[in-house]
């Protein structure tokens, strides 16, 4: 007979063969409590992370449209772009670093976190032109020229933000594997409170328009990465941090390799909502469209990153089951996980539609920008119900492969 599914401190054997509707429910109700563990506060986590620049959206939007549409362009383009890339290419840690700490290899998460951190930077590096030339760029693609100019002047002023990325996204997947995230629950949230306190003050109070809305922007960014290394340095993770080690400079090659691989899967998602800015941009009325589209583009990615906990919960669920042997598990954690994914995806998809004349008040003071944000509802709802479930099956860890596998 099978262990049970619930172990008592010892290792537990596979999931066992269901054949009844109460076993399918038993082992839905507890596999749910593990992926709500990792995933409640993973989409905690990373509702507020992306709340940092989408507030900022939030204060520029009741500046003047201009100011919207050059925050978005860049938020959604050129920020989009280096955000997509260091986040896809830190996911590579999901497999690395949830097998070692299923198989118990826990030295080689510290070390695999380092190797991601001088590739991540070194591709920083690589992306600086990006920023620092967004105004050509951004007018080689026929961008609205008051727009593009704000846009790529926002974008200099960002890129201490690009380098906080290239930490950031390895520290998370390394806490990630070890289920350590109610610490970045709580960093997550001090950073996006600081942020809009200091939004407003800098914005509202000392009127200093984009520059106040970047400094606050760098600066939460790299509060949320200095506390949580300094959670890691100060022995929170024993036995997966022991400093320092050369060892991050072995295996670059291979290493590189699986973070581009990672980097394509994950980010053509994002330059999906990047070239529709791109596009929009070129419209006739290109203030109005490009603030409309940036409105529901940021709605869609607050609703992206409720299913990229979801990502994150089951890609640290497959690799723990996986490194300790248990794949009958792993693909039962996949069923329930789209089960929840496809529920949420339809509450997004109905409230949009009962609320579409009044979600885009929050963003903008244009009556022409509400009303064009409502005529987008229809296309909207059904866009974040399709969404719903395609964040969560993609991935380092593709469910999708261990589905048909």
């Amino acid at each position: 007979m099978a262990e049970p599914l619930l172990g008592s401190g010892k290792e537990r054997g596979d999931l066992e063969e269901i054949r009844s509707l109460k076993q399918f429910l038993k082992h839905w109700v507890e596999e749910n409590k593990r992926l709500w563990y990792l995933a409640g506060p993973s989409i905690f986590t990373s509702i507020c992370r992306y709340s940092l620049g989408a507030t900022t959206q939030v204060f520029a939007g009741h500046l003047t449209t201009l100011e919207l549409d050059a925050v978005s362009t860049e938020n959604m383009v050129i920020a989009g772009l280096a955000f997509g890339i260091m986040m896809g290419m830190g996911s590579a840690l999901e497999t690395l670093c949830g097998q070692a700490y299923g198989a118990k290899q826990l030295h080689m998460l510290g070390v695999y976190m380092q190797r991601s951190w001088v590739i991540l930077l070194t591709t920083c590096t690589c992306l600086l032109p990006v920023y620092l030339f967004a105004t050509p760029i951004l007018r080689l693609f026929k961008q609205d020229a008051d727009i593009a100019e704000l846009a790529g002047r926002f974008s200099l002023y960002m890129i201490p933000q690009l380098f906080a990325y290239g930490l950031n996204f390895p520290i998370s997947k390394f806490l990630q594997a070890q289920s350590k995230v109610m610490v970045m629950v709580v960093v997550a949230a001090i950073a996006l409170v600081f942020h809009v306190g200091l939004s407003w003050l800098l914005i509202v109070q000392f009127k200093l328009g984009l520059i106040g809305a970047a400094t606050s922007l760098n600066i939460a960014w790299w509060i949320v990465v200095l506390a949580q290394f300094g959670y890691i340095a100060m022995g929170y993770c024993p036995g997966t941090w022991n400093g320092f080690s050369w060892g991050a400079f072995r295996g670059l090659g291979s290493f590189a390799w699986l973070s581009i691989g990672s980097a394509i899967m994950l980010c053509l998602e994002f330059w999906y909502y990047m070239i529709i800015i791109v596009l929009v941009g070129r419209l006739g009325n290109a203030q109005i469209a490009v603030a409309a589209v940036s409105i529901c583009t940021n709605i869609n990615g607050w609703e992206f990153m409720v299913f990229l906990g979801f990502n994150v919960a089951i890609s640290v669920r497959i690799s723990n089951e996986l490194g300790a042997r248990r794949p009958r598990a792993a693909k039962f954690a996949i069923v329930c996980v789209i089960m929840s994914s496809l529920t949420l995806g339809l509450i997004f998809f109905t409230l949009v539609l009962a609320l579409k004349d009044v979600y885009g008040i929050p963003f903008t003071n244009s009556p022409d920008v509400i009303r064009a944000v409502s005529n987008l509802a229809v296309i909207f709802s059904f866009t974040l119900l399709f969404n719903s479930v395609q964040p969560v099956l993609t991935g380092r860890n593709s469910p999708m492969a261990l589905i048909f596998s």
